[in-house]
This record gives C-alpha cells, sequence and structure tokens, in this order.
C-alpha cells in the first residue's frame, strides 16, 4: 500500500492496539479478500480471505507497510512508489479500482489481483483505508481459490456495507447515525433520502428528508414531521415497510390513484415536491421490531431503481436498524441514569451567614454518567457538613453506590459526634461490608462558627483532589492537610484531620477530578489552571463565579462528570456572606 515516506511511522498504530482486533472482526464479513491500513499505509487489520490469498500468517501482515510488503510489477520486482496506481487515491483519500496489479505472496510467487480501496473510520477520529481484492484468475497452485471471480461492482457494494458498518456502529447517537447514513447513500445511491421512524408511542415520525446539491447535502425540514398512522393491511409500498412486510420499488404513478390512507397522501406529496420519478423503499429493523423506514429517490439521475438494488438497499437498512436500536437502548439507559442521579442528589441546606451553591455536569458520553456527587446536611451540634466525592465507576451501579455511600456518611456524621477523619474511618470499615462500592475518593468536613464570629473548616481528605481555598483579595491555595487513603481499600490506616480559620470574604471550592483532568496532561496542570482561575474570579458574586470557573477550567477534551460544591463565608466576623439575602 502507498504512503508518503515524509509521514514516518510516528502515528501508526500498533497491532496490539484495540483496532487490529475490532476491525478484523468487521472484515470477516465482507464477501472477498480484504485489509485495513492506517495513514501511514502500514496494516491493521486483515482477515482469513486475505490471509490465505496471500499465504501469510497474520503475524507477518499486522504493523507492516502493504507497499513494500506486496505490490510488485508483472516481473515480480518491487513496485516503484512513482508507479503505484493505489497511491494518488490513497493520498487524496478518495475510493478508487483497479485491475492489472499483483502482490507477492508468502511463498513468493505473484497473485495477479483486481482491487478496491475506499477510506475506512478507524475511531477516535483517525481515518485508514480499506482495501478490497480477489484474484484476477484461478490459481494453479497454493491455496484454493476463491470460488468465483466478483467483478468490480461487487467490490463497490462490499465496499459500501463495510463503511455503513464502520460508520453507523462507531456512534451511539441516534440522530447522528441517521446523519451518517444519509450521508453514506446521497449522492453515491440516490438524489434524495428520506427516514421515517416509528416512536416508542408507536407514532411515525418523518425524520429526515435529504437530498444532494452538488456536493452538499440539503435538508427539506418542510417535508418532515409527523405522520398519519401505519394502516394495518395497506398493499402501498411504504405501509409495507412499515410494517417490516417488504422492500418495494414505487413512483409517481405508484400514488396516483385514490388514497388508501393518510400515509398515501403523504408519499403523493413527496413524489410532487421532490420531482421523484423512481424510489425503493426498505424496512428498518432490529432484532426486536421495526424501527421505521428508508426511502432512496432518484430525481436527477435518470436511471430507475430495479429490483436487483433492493437487496444492497436491505443490507444497508439492516445495519441502520441495529445502529438505531443501540442508540436507542443506549439513551434510554443514560436517561434513567441522568434521572436516578438527579434524584439522589441533594438540594442545598440555607445556613445564616454562609452563601453556598453547587454545580454538576454530567459526562458527554452517556456511559460515564454515575458516580460524583455532592452533599451539604446540618449536623446535630449545629456545625454545617460538607462533602464531595467520586465513586469509582461510570454507570449505573456508580449513581447506586454513590446513594449508599452518600446515605451511610450522613448517619454516622449525625449519630457520631467526632471529626471528619474518625467518621471517614468508620465509613471505610462499613464500605467493605455492606455496600457493593469498589472504592471511592472524597472530601468530609465541617464548617461551623467560631465564639468571635469567625468560620473555621476541618476536614478529611480520602484520595482526592484538595480543596481551594480563595481570599477576598485573591489569594489562593490548596488545603494539602488531612490526607488518607481512598475509601474502599481494605487498608487500615490511621487518618488525620486538616483544619483552617476562613477568612473573612473567602471562597472555598470542593470539586471532583473531571474540573482538572485532561488525557495527556498532569494533575499539576489541572489544579494551576483552577487556583489561577480561582484568583482572578474572586471578587464575582458566588453564582457569577461558579458558573464561570466551571466554564474556563473544565477541559474541552474532558470525559467525565464534574460535580462542584463553593462556599463563601461573610466579609466581616459574625456578618452575612456578600450577596446573601
Amino acid at each position: 500500500m502507498a504512503e508518503p515516506e515524509e509521514k514516518g511511522t510516528a502515528g501508526s498504530h500498533h497491532p496490539s492496539e484495540p483496532v487490529a482486533a475490532h476491525g478484523s472482526a468487521a472484515l470477516e464479513a465482507i464477501g472477498t479478500a480484504a485489509y485495513v491500513v492506517d495513514e501511514q499505509g502500514r496494516i491493521v487489520a486483515v482477515n482469513t480471505r486475505a490471509r490465505d490469498l496471500l499465504v501469510r500468517p497474520v503475524e507477518d501482515l499486522l504493523d507492516r507497510d502493504a507497499h513494500d510488503l506486496l505490490h510488485r510489477d508483472a516481473g515480480g520486482d518491487r513496485l516503484p512508489r512513482s508507479r503505484c496506481s493505489m497511491r494518488q487515491a490513497f493520498h487524496e483519500g478518495r475510493t478508487a479500482q483497479g485491475d492489472d496489479d499483483y502482490f507477492e505472496r508468502g511463498d513468493g510467487t505473484l497473485l495477479p489481483i483486481s482491487w478496491l480501496i475506499t477510506p475506512y473510520d478507524l475511531g477516535d477520529r483517525t481515518c485508514g483505508t480499506l482495501v478490497l481484492f480477489h484474484a484476477r484468475h484461478p490459481l494453479e497452485a497454493g491455496p484454493p481459490p476463491e470460488p468465483e471471480v466478483k467483478p468490480v461492482p461487487e467490490l463497490e457494494r462490499l465496499a459500501l456495507l463495510a463503511e455503513t458498518t464502520t460508520r453507523l456502529t462507531s456512534t451511539l447517537d441516534a440522530d447522528e447515525a441517521l446523519h451518517r447514513l444519509v450521508a453514506l447513500v446521497v449522492p453515491r445511491l440516490a438524489d434524495w433520502a428520506v427516514v421515517d421512524l416509528i416512536t416508542e408511542r408507536d407514532e411515525v415520525w418523518r425524520t429526515l428528508v435529504v437530498h444532494a446539491e452538488g456536493d452538499r447535502l440539503v435538508r427539506h425540514e418542510e417535508l418532515e414531521g409527523p405522520m398519519p398512522p401505519v394502516p394495518e393491511a395497506s398493499p402501498m409500498p411504504l405501509s409495507k415497510a412499515l410494517r417490516g412486510v417488504a422492500s418495494t420499488l414505487a413512483g409517481p404513478q405508484t400514488y396516483q390513484g385514490p388514497p388508501d390512507s393518510g400515509i398515501a397522501l403523504e408519499q403523493r406529496r413527496l413524489f410532487d415536491a421532490t420531482g421523484i420519478h423512481s424510489a425503493a423503499i426498505a424496512p428498518i429493523r432490529s432484532t426486536r421490531e421495526v424501527l421505521g423506514a428508508l426511502t432512496l429517490g432518484r430525481a436527477k439521475q435518470p436511471e430507475g431503481f430495479t429490483s436487483d438494488g433492493l437487496p444492497l438497499l436491505e443490507d444497508i437498512a439492516r445495519r441502520a436498524g441495529l445502529a438505531l436500536d443501540n442508540a436507542r437502548l443506549y439513551q434510554r439507559q443514560r436517561k434513567v441514569a441522568e434521572t436516578m442521579q438527579n434524584h439522589l442528589l441533594p438540594q442545598m441546606p440555607r445556613v445564616p451567614g454562609l452563601e453556598m451553591t453547587v454545580r454538576y455536569l454530567p459526562a458527554p458520553d452517556a456511559s460515564h454518567v454515575g458516580g460524583d456527587w455532592y452533599d451539604a446536611f446540618a449536623l446535630a451540634d449545629g456545625a454545617t457538613a460538607l462533602a464531595v466525592g467520586d465513586v469509582v465507576g461510570h454507570d449505573l451501579e456508580a449513581a447506586a453506590g454513590m446513594a449508599q455511600l452518600r446515605n451511610m456518611l450522613r448517619a454516622y456524621a449525625w449519630a457520631l459526634e467526632e471529626p471528619p477523619s474518625r467518621i471517614a474511618y468508620r465509613l471505610d470499615e462499613a464500605v467493605l461490608h455492606i455496600t457493593e462500592v469498589t472504592m471511592a475518593t472524597m472530601i468530609f468536613a465541617r464548617v461551623e462558627e467560631t465564639e468571635d464570629g469567625h468560620w473555621r473548616l476541618t476536614w478529611h481528605n480520602a484520595g482526592h483532589p484538595p480543596p481551594l481555598l480563595i481570599s477576598h483579595d485573591g489569594l489562593a491555595h490548596f488545603l494539602t492537610d488531612g490526607h488518607g487513603l481512598l475509601v474502599g481499600t481494605g487498608v487500615r490506616l490511621p487518618r488525620a484531620d486538616g483544619s483552617a480559620l476562613l477568612p473573612p470574604g473567602s471562597t472555598l471550592v470542593l470539586y471532583t477530578d473531571g474540573l482538572v483532568e485532561e488525557p495527556g496532561r498532569t494533575l499539576d496542570d489541572g489544579l494551576h489552571r483552577l487556583r489561577q482561575h480561582g484568583a482572578a474570579l474572586a471578587h464575582r458574586p458566588l453564582s457569577s463565579f461558579t458558573d464561570h470557573l466551571l466554564r474556563r477550567v473544565r477541559p474541552a477534551a474532558n470525559d467525565d462528570d464534574v460535580a462542584l460544591l463553593a462556599l463563601r463565608v461573610p466579609d466581616r466576623p459574625g456578618g452575612q456572606a456578600a450577596g446573601q439575602v
């Protein structure tokens, strides 16, 4: 496989990376020999057909430069890069094909091939190239030949299905999956694409109507919206597809007679508005139910659809159904997790003289909902308890564990008049025996007013990022005392407390690691950013301070949720916090 000499190998995939295993599994479903190369032209995935046809074990293929390893001229010599017919298409990232090239097999013989290459999504915003190939004629020696020579259109079909599988299964957002679907088929197969979906309440909704204008895809929202119910016995094409009965061809003449349903009227409106002269309609199914229908229409393309094209459309719609069903299940789990967590996170108490505000931001990735929490509540002796923590894990179990931990902490703190370190010690003992929490980090603190009107903070830090204390004048430092092990380790070591007077007008910030951790950066970088912006915002009202701090400090690449609790004491002893009413 050709690649630019100047790129080097810094960004190449190693065969031990996930793409090798995942990509090879996906390639096995393709009905011809196939391999995938990364941006440097190194092989990162290969299927069994390619391995057998090339007479090379997988370990001799993975992480090798495909051009240097395989490409030869008709005499068996290495093919200069300047003469490689794949090279230009590879560099430009476009689909191309050829039928007069040669690969060198592991036994030294030449394999005359026809090939097709097309861009291939490797995940993590990385683009590779898929190479499909087959022997131009049966081989006299070596492994058994392919049962038949597949023509180039068949290779194009397989490439499209491979790209459809890769693109649709790499997102768990239903809307994004639908937009990727129409981008795959328009204008490659049709001028128009229409997606009708059946909602969870068994209503039909025309979700997407898109057509190609040159290189642009234009959405027609005026043709989208709610649709009439699906008739139970209608023979009309869309009605049959929405019942999961069959794929069908249709045209304007199909809907010119007396309509048998409201859906038939909507279809007539669609044909009139778009100028579609030929359409193919297929059900979108999951393994459990019919989810909707995909309609491809041709208006500018003079050729009409034929029944020979329906199997391809059905294959695409089937892959779309699986992706859409996964996305719906995923979104449903996210909604349950977010609802659960929102109900579990408490309201802040009103404490005379103190101002408090909290924020919780869910993770961008639905699977990361769950473990971060905050709490504040009155203690039996009149002090106020503060807590912020993070249960290991990012799912419903983490959210449930967070609730268990928070409730146990409340019970211990209320019943036992002991310092935070002792409460954390007792909580650590109980976690292993009466909860399913594996481990958690936590700061538990108590804040109380002294006899002379000042406010004192006493805290214990169980493996958590340190609290930040910012004076009214913008002096900011982290409270690093009172540090101990995480909760749930099973290691019984003494735990210590930290204690500090909170200067008048100062702001205390408790937070979880999602605020400061960023892939590829150290924790010190995030803590420095937090301290810098916290000091700069010290003069702001507490609500504005909190919002701006989140916006400025939370990394753009954050993939975790964030809990933040900010507290401000009065700007004079015995007074009220600035901005409190």
